[in-house]
């Protein structure tokens, strides 16, 4: 999957593809910064997936958005949030667009405590 804005650096190992869901009723902002030569920062809003390329490396910020500030509220390492190429033998475009596959049905109620979803 090749990402138009921000691509991978040149030089990293394979490229892993990679899914977040903000399980939350709030704003996120999604950031890695551990890797050199290399800046990755995407909003993802209440009930977004965010589907991105990165090195096995890569460490996933999370910034929960509050009143003219934010808190980083997790750090995940990107290894826990790849995407399958073969799921069941389903295709990468079935796994992704699939509202439901592998979250529970509880993650889809609206809470106010922050949740992160490492899986799509």
């Amino acid at each position: 999957m090749a990402q138009i804005f921000d691509p991978i650096p040149n030089n990293a190992q394979k490229a892993l593809l990679c899914c977040y869901v903000n399980a939350t009723s709030q704003i996120q902002i999604a950031r890695i910064t551990n890797i050199p030569n290399w800046y990755f920062e995407r909003v993802v809003f209440p009930g977004q997936r965010l589907v991105f390329e990165a090195v096995p490396s890569s460490l996933l910020e999370i910034h929960t958005g509050m009143m003219a500030s934010a808190i980083l509220s997790d750090t995940i390492p990107c290894e826990r949030l790849r995407i399958d190429d073969d799921q069941d033998g389903m295709s990468l475009e079935e796994s992704v667009l699939e509202p439901t596959q592998g979250i529970p049905d509880t993650i889809h109620a609206r809470s106010s405590t922050p949740l992160a979803v490492a899986t799509c």
